[in-house]
Formats: C-alpha cells, structure tokens, sequence
C-alpha cells in the first residue's frame, strides 16, 4: 500500500536525498540538461518546478526561499536572470523527460530531463511551418502552361 507515500525517497536518508537534488537543479540550471536515471528524473521535476515557478516573480523573499532550497549563489542568479526571463509567459510544464534506453553496468532506465524553452530541436521545427494552402486548380495551370510553350518551340525548330 502507498499510504502516506508522498514521493520517491530515492533509497535515501532526507539530507542525502536534498541535498542530491539540490545539487542535480544546480547542474540542470547550469547546463540546461542532464542525463540521469528515470525515478531521479522524476523526483528533480517535482524539485525543480516550484522553484522555476517563483523566479517568475523577482522578489527579495522569492530569492531567499529559491536560495534555501538550491544553495548555490551561481544557480540562483542564473535561474531568476536567463531562465525566467525565457519561461516568463510558459504556466508550467518548465521541463522535459526524455526516456534513453537502460545503462550498460547495471541496466538501470536513464532519462534526459532538460528545460523545455532551450532546447534548440524542438523549437527550430515550430517555425518552418507553412500556413498558406495551395489549391490544385492553381499549380496545375501554372504547370500545364510552360509544357505547352515548350511544345510550340520544338515545333518550329
């Protein structure tokens, strides 16, 4: 039964566990992504939402509460100057959990977690789109008239 099963202790004690995953949105705030494992992935997005969440709004108090659960000076700074000014229109859903495959020592199953506004594949695609609509009548008279030239010109030769 999961009763009172919160989250994912991650086979660890409470400061080992807080401290991993402060340690972990550092790098993630740092790097922009990460490989890790599928349950630490899981557990880092929960960690690191909420804090994504306040740097939306540059407070004083807003930076102490981040600062008390990251712990890095750096991380912080980062995140409410280039992060937040990225996700400032996003309501949520700041990261991304992509499944890799199992590691070859132990066949654990690994996941890349990264943020979801830098991420340079993804957002290329969106704006090559092509939102004007072609109808067949159109190209095919466009087609059908250079044939015809073409057709005359051998003629005469």
């Amino acid at each position: 039964m999961r009763h009172g099963k919160k989250f994912n202790h991650l086979g660890r004690k409470t400061a080992h566990r807080k401290a991993m995953l402060a340690n972990m949105a550092c790098s993630l705030i740092e790097h922009k992504r990460i490989n890790t494992t599928v349950a630490k992935a899981k557990a880092l997005k929960q960690f690191v939402e909420p804090l994504v969440t306040k740097s939306k709004e540059d407070t004083t108090h807003n930076r102490r509460i981040v600062f008390s659960r990251l712990r890095q000076k750096e991380a912080v700074a980062e995140l409410f100057r280039d992060v937040a000014a990225k996700v400032g229109d996003r309501p949520g859903g700041y990261t991304r959990i992509i499944k890799l495959g199992n590691r070859l020592g132990d066949n654990a199953d690994m996941a890349m977690i990264e943020l979801v506004d830098y991420n340079e594949i993804y957002n290329a695609d969106k704006p090559k789109k092509k939102s004007t609509r072609r109808s067949r009548r159109g190209g095919s008279k466009a087609a059908a008239a250079p044939v015809a030239e073409t057709k005359a010109t051998n003629e005469e030769e």
